[in-house]
């Protein structure tokens, strides 16, 4: 080939090529253009450009003869120069580094942002597609224990995976914790007519009712106490009903965190009784996300309390019952892909920390 295949793009020109091949949606004819150029101002042989794109000589020349009569036109990119409420490639370029570095909190953060740095004004809807067309995403951030070792982690998670192949099939394995539900109404997204104004009836007061539970992943059989409170004692009234209900068991590992009342003294001779079948195993502090009973409490939740008011604090009652001792047991293939031991380490080094 001649040195018509040949080409030497400026920063901005580069700049707008690139962003174009990264854009979701664009002709295919218009990305393997954009490519071919990219291709050949980085010193690819225009023969090998040919082969990667599928193309043939003479269309590579073709392209080059018209690249040189519209410029960056030839690309469909009628809006490569700035014109009015639109910004450039380079500027969007230079928001998407910016707030890489610097989270935007609201969507009014960002149109103040181009109008002070580019003197460009954007609606919010339109501030929103442009972020979302740079890679970002309207989202929460993880809230990470600032004390979690993840060294202790990785340790929990082979022991844990070792325990599970040698498990004979004389021993079970459950996960137990405690949860409060609050007789409160839980507002929740959902889908609902646009345009309508949709509210949840809230309640007052903060009762609440007080359940400590045990799960095992491989049954769902659920095993729980209530009680005004809990403590050491709803934990020995936990760990005794345990044993009641898996009698063929020879041992019962029971993984819990380290509240004061599991290491309570109180509850060591019962513990250390010569007929005590259950063994406590003791999760590192500050990783909730361990305890796959977590999971549990969140779906409990999204079933029983959120967008759902209840008239009296006996029917929030009923209803929170009414979902370990019939829809978890009915429904529970349902909730097992959510429910997992699936562990991580979870460690602010594999994070952007804000």
């Amino acid at each position: 080939m001649s040195n018509f295949a040949t080409v030497s793009l400026t920063d901005d020109e580069r700049a707008a090529l690139e962003m174009l091949c990264r854009r979701r949606k664009v002709e295919a004819l218009v990305w393997k253009r954009a490519r071919a150029f990219i291709l050949l101002d980085a010193g690819y042989d225009p023969k090998i450009v040919c082969e990667i794109l599928d193309i043939g000589p003479s269309v590579l020349m073709e392209w080059r003869f018209a690249y040189k009569a519209d410029g960056l036109a030839f690309f469909g990119l009628k809006d490569y120069s700035p014109r009015e409420g639109h910004l450039s490639f380079p500027q969007e370029e230079a928001v998407k580094e910016h707030f890489s570095e610097h989270p935007a909190r609201c969507v009014d953060e960002i149109r103040a942002y181009i109008l002070a740095e580019f003197g460009q004004s954007y609606c919010r809807s339109g501030a929103s597609k442009l972020m979302r067309r740079l890679g970002f995403e309207y989202k929460k951030p993880l809230a990470l224990s600032a004390q979690a070792d993840p060294d202790q982690q990785q340790a929990f998670i082979d022991w844990y995976e070792a325990l599970m192949t040698a498990l004979s099939p004389d021993e079970a394995v459950v996960f137990s914790d405690a949860v409060h539900p609050e007789y409160q109404s839980r507002p929740a997204h959902g889908w609902f007519p646009k345009g309508q104004k949709t509210a949840v009836k809230t309640t007052s007061g903060r009762k609440r009712l007080n359940i400590q539970g045990a799960l095992n992943l491989e049954t769902f059989q659920f095993t729980f106490v209530e009680g005004e409170k809990i403590n050491a004692e709803t934990t020995r009234q936990m760990l005794e009903k345990i044993e009641q209900s898996y009698p063929t068991k020879t041992a019962i590992h029971v993984i819990l965190d380290n509240a004061r009342y599991h290491h309570a003294k109180i509850l060591t001779p019962w513990l250390e009784s010569p007929e005590r079948r259950v063994k406590l195993h003791f999760l590192p502090s500050y990783a909730p996300h361990l305890n796959a009973i977590e999971r549990l409490w969140g779906i409990m939740h999204k079933w029983v309390t959120h967008n759902q008011h209840y008239p009296s604090f006996a029917a929030f009652t009923v209803a929170i019952f009414e979902f370990f001792r019939k829809t978890l047991p009915e429904n529970w293939t349902k909730f097992r892909d959510t429910v997992t031991d699936n562990f991580r380490v979870v460690a602010t080094q594999n994070y952007k920390v804000i």
